[in-house]
């Protein structure tokens, strides 16, 4: 499952998915490489529920800009193409869940 975002899916990918994390990291990071497989993790289990897709820094500096990544990682929840949660750094993977059940709770009402 290929979870890599650049630019121009961005857009398609907000207006096609209710909910959406985006994973801002870099090869180069060393904490981004350890939340890599929790991420992949995530994406495989919320399919079809959440969009979950990671945007290199580097290649897509114009989406970091536009977001204000600052540091990485960095990952951004979306709730019908706004903004609604973000965290910076490292994560446990009970965190993030929380997070996702809360937003496909939230949705669903």
């Amino acid at each position: 499952m290929d979870i890599k975002l650049n630019q121009n899916e961005y857009q398609e990918t907000l207006e096609n998915n209710k909910i959406v994390l985006l994973d801002f990291y870099a090869d180069w990071c060393g904490p981004c490489q350890t939340l890599l497989p929790t991420i992949q993790k995530l994406a495989e289990e919320y399919e079809g529920k959440v969009a979950i897709k990671k945007v290199n820094v580097d290649e897509n500096s114009e989406l970091a800009s536009q977001f204000q990544v600052r540091s990485i990682p960095t990952l951004i929840y979306f709730s019908e193409g706004q903004v609604v949660g973000r965290l910076t750094g490292l994560a446990p993977e009970s965190e993030l869940k929380t997070q996702l059940n809360k937003l496909i709770s939230a949705s669903k009402n």
